[in-house]
């Protein structure tokens, strides 16, 4: 089986920001990419102001006495909401994300287990949990499910950007406000990706092997792109040289941390490895 192409294909555009610092041919080689992705009808490239306006329409909140941001990009996105409402001014990153394991699943890793990372706010009366997407929830839901029992705690979990059909889920174990929500099913109909994913290592992990950018991905790169997929993988392999050559000497990452169970039912799609829904959460 293939790797479906999504009807739409939301790319949150961090690599504009990214890119600052890295000179102006990198610079020019991203606003081209860019340019170039922007041109297909079937992708929208979102912002992070127009994802933090829409978030915040969706109601105040008071502050939280601790919030969880899951991973760096959930930690950098509670910091970024907290810079225009001052809701979470005490944050804890936990380190977790989603990994390829070697029989063609996912599971969660970490530094540590959630158990030790949520033991420090064991005892606070309302807590965030923060992420930037939540695709199929799974570790927003892992997060959800790990913090340590309160009566009457009060708990909302937020994200940039979602799909709509995850949320019910979630919103299962907590409120959860989310700012872009995508309608339709995942992969099918919708996926989230990061700009930066596409030229950076990282966005792919996989257990005791190096991680991947998306564009070493062919199959991937081939179904949100379809019909110049070859094109923009080139422009990202570029870019990618500008920005971080590979070295020789730089050993393949090892998992750390204990793994969660694979990913339920409905979380990705049967069938082979390039069935894997990598991009999201």
């Amino acid at each position: 089986m293939t790797t479906p192409v999504p009807r739409t294909l939301y790319i949150h555009d961090d690599l504009s920001v990214d890119l600052r610092a890295q000179g102006e041919h990198a610079q020019r080689l991203g606003t081209a990419l860019l340019e170039r992705l922007r041109g297909d009808r079937r992708i929208v490239v979102l912002t992070l102001d127009e994802q933090l306006d829409k978030l915040l329409a969706r109601g105040g909140h008071a502050p939280f006495a601790a919030t969880v941001g899951i991973g760096r990009a959930g930690a950098r996105v509670a910091a970024q909401i907290h810079a225009r409402t001052r809701w979470f001014p005490v944050i804890h990153r936990v380190d977790l994300w989603r990994e390829e394991d070697e029989a063609g699943g996912y599971v969660l890793a970490g530094s540590a287990t959630l158990a030790s990372e949520l033991a420090r706010i064991a005892d606070v009366d309302s807590v965030a949990v923060v992420d930037d997407t939540i695709f199929s929830g799974l570790t927003m839901r892992a997060v959800l499910e790990a913090l340590p029992p309160r009566k009457d705690r009060r708990v909302h979990a937020f994200c940039l950007r979602a799909v709509a059909q995850s949320l019910p889920g979630v919103a299962a174990l907590a409120p959860v406000s989310a700012g872009v929500v995508a309608p339709g099913r995942i992969l099918e109909d919708v996926s989230f990706i990061n700009a930066s994913g596409l030229v950076r290592r990282g966005a792919i992990r996989r257990a005791g092997q190096a991680s991947l950018a998306f564009f070493e991905r062919p199959e991937w790169m081939a179904a949100w792109f379809p019909g110049y997929a070859e094109d923009v993988i080139e422009q990202c392999r570029e870019l990618h040289e500008a920005v971080e050559a590979p070295r020789a000497d730089r050993a393949p990452r090892t998992r750390r941390g204990s793994p969660a169970p694979s990913a339920p039912p409905g979380s990705r799609p049967p069938g082979s490895s390039s069935r894997r829904s990598a991009p999201g959460r």
